[in-house]
């Protein structure tokens, strides 16, 4: 047992993660919880690309929410306007996410460090900008209503267990995919370009492409995950693909461990559930506390987890569980 979880430990962890995830809804307490879990699943889709992208590959992003932005808006209006399949809307999206990071990539990769940085953060300023003016087609900062949901066939989708179930199925397929894409030579050629772009180039790498194509990928990641919250939701507005969520994505990416594919997971629950819960907890502790407290809590418990585990709460617990586990084999041959 042993040697086949060392042989293929992603693939039991798939496995597992997949069951505990199908058999959740029998026993969940409330809909409240499914919600929760259904905005993991979004936000796990968004934050892996991003963890490609800037773990794997050492590429800055602070605009992820853009492609999230594009898929979503995409197919409210592909879906609602022009009344084409919600589907094929949600297609539509993600190929236009992917197609706009393509052509945008081919200009800002001439950027590095912090200039790449503030080419992305400008990108989500300027679709947060079309999206609150151009009321027309948007909605404008009051946002898009009566997005229609998925169906199969003359079954509709219509319940936070069938959202749950369609969200989790690209949410795993997106992990999947992506776990293959690190274990390849794709993936040896990002850990390579991350580690040295000058050393990368010298052994046949095409780094400019590979950034583009990287950077394509997690925002067609991020175009799935806004096309599937439009579906569910039925509605979308500016503030949802905000410089503020983008931020909020890299602290989820960070939190996990950015080279990480389960990390990006992790790290989304847990902020989340921070997020979440901090307000109660601090309310049981300081009765009538303002919401600069909780900013506050949270600011501490970041710099907390950044200070103790640097490389992520995921990996920092694999690597203490692998300590221990060795500490203790090393005790019982001692006393053998």
């Amino acid at each position: 047992m042993s040697n086949l979880i060392r042989r293929y430990p992603n693939l039991l962890a798939m496995i597992v993660v997949g069951l505990i995830l199908a058999l959740f809804p029998l026993t969940a307490p409330n809909n409240y919880i499914l919600t929760i879990l259904i905005l993991v699943g979004q936000f796990t889709m968004v934050t892996v690309g991003l963890s490609l992208l800037m773990g794997y590959a050492g590429q800055i992003s602070l605009g992820q929410a853009t492609f999230f932005g594009i898929g979503a808006y995409t197919a409210a209006i592909l879906s609602t306007r022009f009344e084409l399949s919600p589907w094929l809307s949600l297609i539509a999206g993600v190929l236009l996410a992917a197609g706009i990071a393509y052509l945008i990539g081919m200009l800002i990769f001439r950027l590095h460090g912090h200039y790449l940085a503030m080419a992305t953060l400008g990108m989500n300023v300027i679709l947060f900008l079309i999206l609150t003016q151009e009321v027309a087609w948007t909605g404008g900062p009051s946002g898009f209503r009566g997005i229609p949901g998925f169906s199969l066939g003359s079954f509709v989708l219509s319940s936070d267990v069938h959202y749950y179930y369609l969200i989790w199925f690209f949410t795993l397929v997106v992990i999947g995919l992506s776990l293959n894409i690190v274990n390849s030579r794709v993936g040896r050629a990002m850990r390579a370009l991350h580690t040295s772009e000058v050393a990368a180039e010298a052994v046949g790498i095409n780094t400019n492409l590979f950034k583009i194509k990287v950077f394509a990928l997690s925002a067609a990641f991020g175009g799935l995950a806004g096309g599937l919250h439009v579906a569910y939701l039925g509605f979308i507005s500016p503030g949802s693909v905000s410089i503020t969520v983008s931020i909020e994505l890299v602290v989820m990416a960070v939190v996990g461990g950015l080279a990480s594919v389960w990390g990006a997971l992790f790290g989304v629950a847990v902020v989340l559930a921070i997020e979440q819960y901090l307000g109660t907890a601090i309310q049981s502790v300081i009765p009538n506390a303002s919401g600069e407290y909780e900013v506050i809590a949270f600011g501490l418990i970041l710099m907390l987890i950044m200070i103790f585990m640097p490389q992520g709460l995921f990996a920092g617990l694999v690597t203490a569980v692998r300590q221990r586990l060795a500490a203790r084999h090393r005790m019982q041959r001692s006393e053998a």
